[in-house]
């Protein structure tokens, strides 16, 4: 029961950081909001912050002295609720129907090779030869 509770507050915690950083891009002059095609940066930026941060706590968890709860809380519950995959399918689907087939390609292709190059920073430090983890 315990570990249900710590996967719904990191949840929560998650999905409240990933409104925040919407609202925050949203202020900002960036160049996903000029036509003709609006570009999904925030949810991009997100699922590659998520993707580090994954990687970080499951990488690190042992050396942070993360128990198997606190790293629950950070990995399925912050990051689950942080990240959108859900969204990253709404918003592909919405330029492909919208006929953005460039911004599309340059979404998904994006996503998925920032995000594993994302994870893989915090794998590589920690298994590189001279380093400490």
């Amino acid at each position: 029961m315990k570990e249900l509770l710590l996967v719904f507050a990191g949840g929560g915690l998650g999905s409240v950081l990933r409104y925040m950083a919407s609202l925050l891009m949203a202020h900002l002059p960036l160049p996903y909001k000029m036509p003709p095609v609006v570009f999904p940066w925030p949810t991009l930026i997100v699922n590659i912050l998520g993707c580090f941060l994954i990687s970080v706590f499951y990488n690190y968890s042992g050396r942070l002295g993360l128990t198997y709860g606190t790293r629950l809380f950070l990995t399925t519950g912050l990051c689950g609720g942080f990240t959108t995959f859900s969204t990253f399918s709404y918003e592909g689907l919405a330029l492909l129907r919208d006929g953005h087939w460039l911004a599309y390609s340059a979404y998904v292709i994006l996503s998925i090779t920032l995000g594993l190059a994302a994870a893989a920073i915090p794998f590589f430090l920690r298994v590189c030869p001279g380093t400490s983890a």
